[in-house]
């Protein structure tokens, strides 16, 4: 019986050993079967995989980015659907890549690419939670996820996710594949990487931003868009912010106290904005420049880096000035005013402003028609590059310019008297001063200081139209391309269209004493690694000789001379500064300038309305002069003082030039020049090219007048 008992108990021993040795059996097949599977599939899915080096080799898409001249302020970003600013890993605080490590993937820097306890975790997280909220992919897998894979869950991916990872992780260093991941994810509102996240959420750099805005940042990574502080769940993205810290104190990264005090201080984030567009119309300006030269896409994702012209202080102190001023000018009905100041000595663009305010969203009045030319104001349209308006008496400088060439004198002697000049067209042409008076004999000096109109159309003739033309496009004026007849004598009035660019850069080649570089606005070029692909190397080339400027200069800075007719205290005056200064009306008061210089910028403001309108009958002074005359004040002061030279005395051997004319039996300058033709060349038609039976009459005219006053 006991015998029997004791076979029973070791067959039932026998038994269960076999059972056990059977599943032990079965389970080393399955593993075998399922490791044989995993190796299969792993061959299978790895043979087309991209190299994980490729990172090395890889252009990750960077967008261009325009700088003012300091390289600190950024004006304008040239992105595709990624905004991206790389960064290195010594410029990323310690506290924000700890973050991401403390919520990403603790075990960052433990694992070899694939976290299996971090899986075996999300796996019971999942289970207990009967949803997939936890993914447990690591830092490495996201990164080959979001480089080289896609989004979608499937064995294949997951598959091809872990292979690229452990091989990535053997590769490469972890401080290396976190610089990656840092400047290669997503955090919504285009941005990619950290310092255009943070750029575009805190308006400063990823390098100096707090523990709690890391916390923020490193909240992002769930849910760019879900979690946007522009969105609706701002209390979310706070709580994720929360959480993100309770994780870097349980991972040991800050203390209690911190975490305390991080949790407590609110987070202030950059106003929305529409556009992050700083200085527009000249950031647009260079846009178009590098478009042409490098292509749209090409600047889209070569990260390029342009130091720009632009003088950003000085900018924003116009844009200040010309908010305040056009206020004012509204009540004349002008509606628009543009801008412009260069440096003479180098023609770089400090300060444009191509419309009294680019932002705003209409034009006015409201619902007029661009395309019709029905609007007053438009806020995108560039004035200062782009705008073709006439000048008015701001081309005067030009005519005297050419008249000293041909060795006229500002003590040259000319009649201010009413003048009939019909013998240049079939009907008549007696063009009026401003304030409709006549003075007499005038000497050059005191007539392009006072701007009087019928002395500078003399001067004109005398200069010849086709040499004074010659003699703008020389200085920098690129829009007068009709023949000279086309013009006329009114051309010294301003008939002629140019733009506010050129004739700034022109009164620049005066204020460089002769010396001409073109408007420059970009100094130099950088590539992703720093290497200058391109720099202004312009010098400035001679077109003039000095003492001409200097002469041209000596009158518009002569408020002595100016006086009768701009009083001592004008706009144009500066007490203990050496500036001169030229405006401009045009007829029925459509524009209004004021461009003037020092030896350290030359400053120009055109005041109309883009539809031609009229403006109320105020003259330059009034409309444009105080926009220029507080931006100059402020610019005098910035830069270093500097005073003009004082020019040389123009020899000639005509005494009528210097002035020396016989009172008694007094006649025009024609007498004593050339009768039939002061330009020196044999007229096409004498009858009707001289000027002179009519000057001459003019002037007995105005004698006899004064006589019977007396």
């Amino acid at each position: 019986m006991v015998q029997q008992k004791f076979n029973r108990q070791t067959y039932t021993k026998n038994t269960k050993t076999k059972i056990l040795s059977f599943i032990f059996k079965s389970m080393c097949v399955c593993f075998l079967f399922c490791v044989l599977i995993f190796f299969s599939l792993f061959v299978y899915y790895s043979k087309d995989l991209p190299r994980p080096e490729r990172f090395i080799e890889r252009q990750i898409t960077e967008s261009t980015k325009i700088y003012d001249r300091s390289g600190e302020v950024l004006l304008y970003e040239i992105y595709g659907e990624e905004k991206r600013t790389w960064v290195s890993l010594e410029k990323i605080p310690e506290h924000l890549k700890q973050a991401v490590v403390a919520t990403e993937d603790q075990n960052f820097y433990e694992h070899f690419g694939v976290d299996l306890t971090g899986i075996i975790r999300s796996i019971s997280i999942n289970l207990q939670l009967r949803k997939a909220i936890s993914g447990g992919s690591t830092i490495d897998q996201q990164l080959i996820r979001s480089t080289f894979l896609t989004n979608k869950k499937t064995i294949e991916r997951k598959i091809k996710e872990i292979i690229l990872s452990i091989e990535l992780d053997r590769r490469h260093s972890k401080d290396q594949i976190i610089e990656w991941y840092l400047n290669q994810i997503p955090f919504g509102s285009n941005c990619y990487g950290v310092e255009a996240v943070s750029q575009t959420y805190f308006k400063k750099s990823v390098s100096d931003i707090s523990l709690e805005e890391s916390a923020i940042l490193a909240s992002l990574i769930q849910a760019p868009s879900r979690l946007s502080p522009y969105g609706n769940n701002l209390d979310s993205l706070l709580k994720r912010k929360d959480y993100v810290l309770s994780r870097m104190n349980k991972c040991e990264y800050i203390s209690e106290q911190q975490l305390e005090t991080a949790k407590n201080i609110a987070i202030e984030f950059a106003p929305k904005t529409t556009s992050t567009i700083k200085a527009p119309h000249f950031a647009l300006y260079i846009k178009k420049q590098l478009e042409r030269e490098y292509g749209e896409e090409f600047l889209r994702q070569k990260g390029l880096k342009i130091y720009s012209s632009l003088d950003w202080d000085l900018q924003e102190t116009a844009e200040k000035i010309v908010e305040e001023t056009t206020r004012i000018n509204e009540s004349y009905n002008a509606y628009n005013l543009a801008l412009i100041a260069i440096n003479p000595k180098n023609g770089e663009i400090l300060t444009m402003i191509g419309s009294k305010n680019w932002y705003s969203d209409n034009s006015y009045p409201e619902g007029c028609s661009s395309s019709k030319k029905e609007c007053l104001f438009e806020p995108k349209f560039n004035v200062a590059t782009l705008g073709y308006r006439q000048p008015g008496s701001a081309f005067k400088p030009f005519a005297y310019t050419t008249a000293f060439k041909r060795e006229f004198t500002p003590e040259t002697v000319i009649w201010d008297v009413e003048t009939d000049f019909e013998v240049w067209g079939d009907d008549s042409y007696i063009p009026q001063n401003y304030d409709e008076k006549f003075r007499g004999p005038i000497t050059l000096r005191e007539s392009l200081a006072q701007s009087l109109n019928v002395p500078s159309v003399k001067t004109l003739y005398l200069s010849g139209i086709k040499e004074t033309i010659e003699t703008a496009k020389t200085l920098g004026i690129t829009t007068l391309n009709e023949k000279p007849s086309f013009y006329g004598l009114s051309l010294v009035l301003g008939g002629g269209e140019i733009k506010l660019l050129d004739i700034v850069s022109s009164y620049g080649v005066l204020a460089n004493r002769g010396l001409k570089t073109p408007p420059i606005s970009i100094l130099k070029i950088e590539d992703l690694k720093g290497n200058i692909i391109k720099e202004n190397k312009k010098t400035a080339q001679r077109v003039l000789e000095s003492n001409i400027t200097d002469l041209v200069t000596s009158i518009l800075s002569d408020n002595i001379s100016r006086t009768p007719m701009f009083g001592p205290k004008s706009a144009l005056y500066f007490e203990n500064y050496d500036v001169a200064a030229k405006t401009g009306t045009t007829q029925e008061f459509k524009d209004a300038w004021t461009i003037g210089y020092s030896p350290s910028i030359v400053i120009g403001v055109w005041v109309g309305n883009n539809n031609n309108e009229p403006m109320d009958e105020k003259p330059s002074i009034v409309l444009a002069g105080p926009t220029w005359h507080r931006l100059m004040e402020y610019a005098l002061k910035k830069f270093p003082k500097e005073n003009f030279s004082i020019p040389k005395q123009i020899k000639t051997e005509k005494p009528v030039l210097m002035g020396e004319i016989n009172w008694e039996d007094p006649h025009s300058i024609l007498h004593y020049v050339d009768k039939n033709n002061p330009q020196g060349k044999e007229p096409k038609n004498p009858k009707s090219d001289s000027q002179y039976d009519t000057w001459e009459q003019a002037i007995k005219n105005w004698i006899e007048n004064q006589n019977q006053k007396e």
